[in-house]
């Protein structure tokens, strides 16, 4: 039995990154309490080890501030420099920063889920009003209320970065941003996928359909966009627009859905709901204005059949133009169209959501994902000159 370390990973991912052939272990910040472990538990074959301290929030400030584990640093070293085969690194911003790229002596993968690595607000959203057209990072930051990270001007991500063996993100478009926004190592694509689940009963009550519904899915900020797509929904319309969801931006989204009887909000949604309502959904709508990386929201539709709508920019033409399971826009007019098509073509509908089904079945399945990810390792071993590793990830892809 191997271990794997995923470094500062998403609990869900951890708990689908496992094979006869790994166990994981999985270092997590909680800054907010007793609440907030309740998302970090301990799951078979995965270990999670949290790191507590009487700072806080302190904690993750100084590390945001200085670019290293300031306060953790020794307890997050004792860890890595356990006798791992492969050290995962996901999202360490306010847990080690660059700093803790330099601890362990394993394989070391670090995925990129958003784009820090070359943006202190993470999603290249320029001010808080427009997609980032070049660096003003200082101001930038500012904008969002948050202290510039003074440690990014010079050549410190660069030297930490330079520990790390591979860099992977989950689409080509977040690897071009990182390319064009100077970060001078080679980002590879490993794309993600859902771990098996099987339909969850119960989840509580929903509304009842009064005519087909559209679907949104996901955190109500400015940067999803939904502020173009609430407008086109009114009492003539054939469909609904169905909005599961909280966030920032609600009041303001509310306020436009004034008198729109077409449009329900519905609040956060539990699992069971949500497949429940992707389920029933004619189509799922992805307006977002900033850079997305690849939401898990497009797999989640594609897994219950159900095509998606999304605004032509990141990661959406790659996979809508693969998969065939959706329809792209740039303007609101052409929006409008690729609603009235998957509202009003059955043939049309019926061949995105079998082109969506067949996508993932292929592609984004845990087996599919799991095979991807050994075998990625497989070759970064064998690249590394780790031929152990190397054959035990080999066995894992075949297991």
């Amino acid at each position: 039995m191997r271990r794997l370390s995923a470094a500062f990973a998403m609990v869900w991912r951890s708990a689908a990154i496992v094979s006869p052939s790994f166990t994981i272990e999985t270092p997590t910040t909680w800054c907010a309490g007793p609440r907030s472990r309740t998302h970090c538990r301990n799951r078979p074959a995965s270990e999670v080890h949290g790191l507590r301290s009487r700072l806080g929030a302190l904690s993750c400030f100084a590390t945001h501030q200085s670019g290293r584990p300031v306060v953790h640093g020794s307890r997050i070293a004792e860890i890595l420099n356990q006798d791992f085969d492969v050290i995962h690194y996901h999202n360490i911003s306010l847990v080690g920063g660059p700093g803790v790229l330099t601890y362990g002596k394993a394989l070391k993968i670090y995925t990129a889920h958003e784009h820090w690595l070359v943006c202190p607000t993470h999603i290249l959203w320029k001010h808080n009003r427009q997609l980032c057209d070049g660096r003003e990072c200082v101001k930038c930051s500012l904008s969002y209320g948050r202290p510039p990270q003074l440690w990014r001007s010079g050549s410190y991500l660069d030297s930490c970065a330079a520990h790390v063996d591979a860099f992977t993100t989950l689409s080509e478009s977040c690897a071009a941003r990182h390319r064009d926004f100077g970060f001078s190592y080679p980002m590879l694509v490993v794309q993600p996928f859902l771990p098996a689940a099987p339909a969850a009963a119960g989840g509580g009550e929903l509304p009842t359909a009064t005519r087909p519904y559209c679907l949104f899915a996901g955190r109500l900020e400015e940067t999803k966009g939904l502020q173009d797509v609430i407008p086109l929904f009114d009492d003539n319309s054939p469909a609904e627009l169905w909005i599961a969801g909280a966030g920032a931006y609600e009041p303001e989204l509310r306020k436009l859905a004034q008198g729109r009887k077409t449009v329900r909000f519905l609040g956060y949604q539990r699992f069971a709901n949500l497949r429940r309502l992707y389920r029933g959904a004619r189509v799922v709508v992805m307006p977002s204005l900033c850079y997305e990386v690849f939401p898990m929201v497009v797999l989640e539709a594609f897994r219950e059949g159900v095509p998606v709508i999304a605004r032509a920019r990141g990661p959406f033409p790659e996979i809508l133009t693969s998969s065939q399971g959706g329809l792209l826009f740039e303007t609101q007019q052409e929006l409008r169209g690729a609603l009235d098509l998957a509202l009003h073509d059955n043939d049309v509908r019926e061949r995105l959501s079998n082109n969506a089904r067949n996508a993932f079945e292929q592609n984004w399945t845990e087996e599919a994902g799991l095979n991807r990810y050994f075998a990625f390792i497989e070759q970064l071993a064998q690249k590394r000159g780790k031929h152990t590793l190397a054959g035990v990830a080999q066995e894992a892809v075949t297991a």
